[in-house]
């Protein structure tokens, strides 16, 4: 069978010169930004699209465009732990209190602990813990690492395939290479049927992302090893640790950084309803 290789540009740009001067031609190309927009647009998001683009700036242009306009409806940034609470009951989705080998945050979800039917709070649920976990990532990275448990999964309570696409486009088309490597921890072989559906949603590189670990593969579960330390690692991943999830302390340290959150946006006071930098609309007079 013929394989399509990709260009040397579209692989990776490794020339730092060449590298900055695609950054530069993506500001340009998106023209002045002012707000959160322009928060947003760091150097390092710019070329974490022209990296998701083969570093092509009309394509990383369209991608980052389609964000901003994304992100100015579903608004990440305003979205409080005490508004998606609910769904963090059963710890389905949390950070992690330890990192993987290289120091990054780490997202474990528990799809088997699923406690709620609606599809739209429960990405924002998930987009929540993304944004909270690059929030607490080290200066010297900038991607994530997930650990997914199939513990309690069946086929009769899975994940919806709407919900799973969801996830996906929301992870590769706004969250471009935020995602280092997502471990699938010993999933049940009827699984099989439900991923059979779900990989047609990834895109290459989100693909060679995933890697399934079970326990008697050896190459799968050295492959889990180099990425962390067993001492760290919880039990139901192979590790020592014991997995514990406590929703009202998590709750504690979820608010805390909520003002973290808000500082960096500017929106650091929340009062009758509307943030500091918005202005409230004002009362008709005709409707008192």
């Amino acid at each position: 069978m013929f394989r399509w290789r990709k260009s040397s540009q579209e692989e990776r740009e490794d020339d730092p010169v060449k590298s900055e001067e695609k950054v530069s031609e993506l500001k340009a190309a998106i023209g002045p930004l002012s707000g959160r927009s322009l928060l947003y647009c760091s150097d390092p998001c710019l070329r974490r699209y022209l990296e998701a683009r083969g570093w092509y700036v009309d394509r990383s242009k369209k991608m980052l465009e389609d964000t901003l306009n994304w992100r100015s409806t579903f608004k990440p940034e305003e979205i409080h732990w005490e508004d998606i609470a609910e769904e963090g009951e059963t710890g389905k989705v949390y950070r992690a209190n330890f990192h993987d080998c290289h120091g990054r945050t780490v997202l474990i979800l528990r799809p088997g602990k699923q406690n709620t039917a609606s599809i739209e709070n429960q990405m924002r649920h998930l987009v929540y813990l993304i944004e909270n976990a690059i929030l607490n990532l080290p200066e010297d990275q900038e991607q994530m690492s997930w650990l997914i448990d199939f513990t309690g999964w069946t086929m009769t309570a899975s994940v919806p395939v709407k919900s799973a696409r969801e996830t996906v486009n929301i992870l590769q088309n706004h969250y471009p290479e935020r995602l280092a490597i997502a471990f699938l921890y010993n999933p049940p072989r009827i699984f099989e049927a439900f991923w059979k559906v779900v990989k047609y949603f990834l895109d290459p590189k989100t693909f060679e992302k995933v890697k399934f670990v079970y326990p008697k593969n050896k190459e799968s579960v050295e492959l889990m090893s180099s990425y962390f330390d067993v001492e760290n690692l919880p039990a139901e991943f192979g590790g020592k640790a014991s997995l514990e999830y406590d929703h009202e302390e998590f709750s504690k340290m979820m608010a805390k950084d909520d003002i973290k959150t808000a500082q960096f946006w500017g929106i650091e006071n929340k009062e009758n309803g509307y943030y500091s930098t918005e202005v409230a609309p004002e009362v008709s007079q005709t409707a008192c």
